[in-house]
């Protein structure tokens, strides 16, 4: 458990050390942009040479989506935010399932079931929100990187939508399954 503890704590300063970094290259292109700072100085002329080529790809795949290539370094800021979000976030999820494995299996057959069940439970409700964040950025269901969750989550989320009207645009029964998913898991782990 230590190790855990020990890699989640340099992951933290290795996204937040980036997050900063990227900060700085955000503000010191808006300083740019806006002429606050001389696009000719030494300044502007380093983070040219130095930034721009690191910042390419982000600028492509944002043309390629119909976005605008000078926001990159604000897009590739947010996404490192949410890519540190979710991979500490998994992080915690991995250590507290493995400290519950290990806390079950001393208790017997039955701790080990219950253990199982809250694992069946987890992986369905982190469907459910790989769906969703892949329905704000517009990945097929079909990319092999996101087909697991559409396979997972369809069958919970197929009948709720056939009870639970949109509201305007918005799909709600996402949110829906999650709560309900969790308060099933209360219940049938509570039988145990």
């Amino acid at each position: 458990m230590q190790a855990f503890d020990s890699l989640r704590e340099i992951l933290k300063i290795g996204f937040f050390a980036i997050f900063v970094v990227l900060g700085i290259v955000c503000g010191v292109d808006w300083l740019v942009r806006t002429r606050r700072l001389n696009p000719f100085g030494q300044v502007a002329r380093f983070f040219r040479q130095s930034v721009e080529p690191l910042m390419a790809p982000v600028e492509e795949r944002i043309v390629r989506a119909g976005g605008v290539p000078t926001h990159a370094p604000w897009w590739a800021l947010a996404g490192i935010a949410v890519i540190g979000i979710v991979v500490l976030s998994l992080l915690d999820f991995v250590q507290t399932q493995v400290g519950a494995f290990y806390f079950a299996s001393q208790t017997g057959t039955r701790g080990v079931l219950r253990i199982l069940l809250s694992a069946v439970f987890g992986i369905l409700r982190i469907a459910i929100i790989v769906r969703v964040i892949s329905s704000w950025v517009r990945v097929s269901p079909y990319s092999g990187w996101v087909r697991w969750a559409f396979t997972l989550s369809e069958p919970i989320l197929r009948p709720l939508r056939q009870i639970v009207p949109t509201i305007g645009m918005i799909d709600i029964t996402p949110i829906i399954a999650y709560v309900l998913l969790g308060l099933l898991e209360g219940f049938v782990v509570g039988l145990m």
